[in-house]
């Protein structure tokens, strides 16, 4: 089957051999370069989580992350006193949400004319990149639609690209899917969400959590330099990387703009001096 036939049939698709080994590695540079020059006094130690719904409440450097690059770390790397317990590059979960534009190596790697071809090959008109991360796996990732942090009208204008910097094998916490999920639901009423108060959370989690049948989810092992699509709907998840090997990973999520409204209520906006780019007039 062809790669949109896959994407249509079990909301998403491997697509291998995207990024050369050279490719790669200019990755895993430029990232040791940034956490590397990372001031840990001048960034709040902030938690990332799938699983705690209170960890961005209040957390406006978390929200106004779009146009810049932040730091966010593992469940864990950080005592009661706000300490962080071991060494920053291997307390961090991720970095985000600005990669795309701001790092040449990463603005490069996202606008890469392969993956321009293979938007157009599922069909993206008007596709724009509205958010990248940089994630070292670690921890577990709970299961999840993209949808529940980036809601799109038509909820279904929305596709993951998730680039395997290192193997990701079931060891080392490779994604798991529930082939198909994406066709049961397109509405969802569980949202994480702005609450535009002045008082109070600046974010939170509104609706049903919805569980899902764990039998159900198939891991996806992919090698180095190979990419997933994941659609907005599809349900997935990783395990706990419980091996010695890392399992670095660069994630881009990208909208079809063409007859689509960004929701107001998403955590992440577009600033007055800075709009999201084109993915295929933009210059990497």
């Amino acid at each position: 089957m062809s790669l949109r036939g896959d994407f249509e049939r079990d909301g998403f698709a491997v697509v291998d051999g995207v990024f050369s080994d050279e490719e790669l590695q200019k990755m895993k540079d430029s990232m040791a370069e940034i956490v590397g020059n990372m001031d840990l006094a001048e960034h709040p130690k902030s938690v990332f989580s799938t699983y705690d719904e209170d960890k961005h409440t209040s957390d406006d450097y978390f929200m106004n992350s779009s146009d810049k690059i932040r730091f966010f770390f593992e469940e864990g790397a950080i005592n009661s006193e706000g300490e962080l317990k071991v060494d920053k590059e291997v307390a961090l979960n991720k970095v985000g949400h600005g990669l795309h534009f701001l790092d040449p190596t990463f603005r490069e790697m996202t606008f890469h004319p392969k993956v321009q071809e293979i938007f157009r090959e599922i069909g993206y008109e008007e596709p724009e990149v509205v958010q990248s991360i940089k994630k070292k796996i670690g921890g577990a990732v709970t299961d999840h639609v993209d949808a529940t942090f980036l809601r799109v009208d038509p909820v279904e204008h929305l596709t993951g690209v998730w680039i395997a910097v290192d193997d990701a094998t079931i060891e080392n916490g490779c994604l798991s899917f529930i082939p198909g999920s994406h066709k049961e639901t397109t509405a969802l009423d569980y949202r994480f969400v702005r609450t535009h108060s002045q008082k109070g959370p600046l974010l939170k989690f509104i609706g049903t959590r919805p569980t899902y049948d764990s039998s159900r989810f198939v891991p996806v092992p992919i090698p180095r330099g190979s990419l997933l699509l994941i659609h907005g709907l599809v349900v997935h998840k990783s395990e706990q990387n419980t091996s010695e090997k890392s399992r670095h990973a660069y994630t881009v999520h990208v909208m079809e703009r063409r007859n689509t409204v960004w929701s107001s209520d998403n955590w992440l906006q577009e600033t007055a001096d800075y709009k999201f780019p084109n993915l295929y007039t933009t210059e990497p």
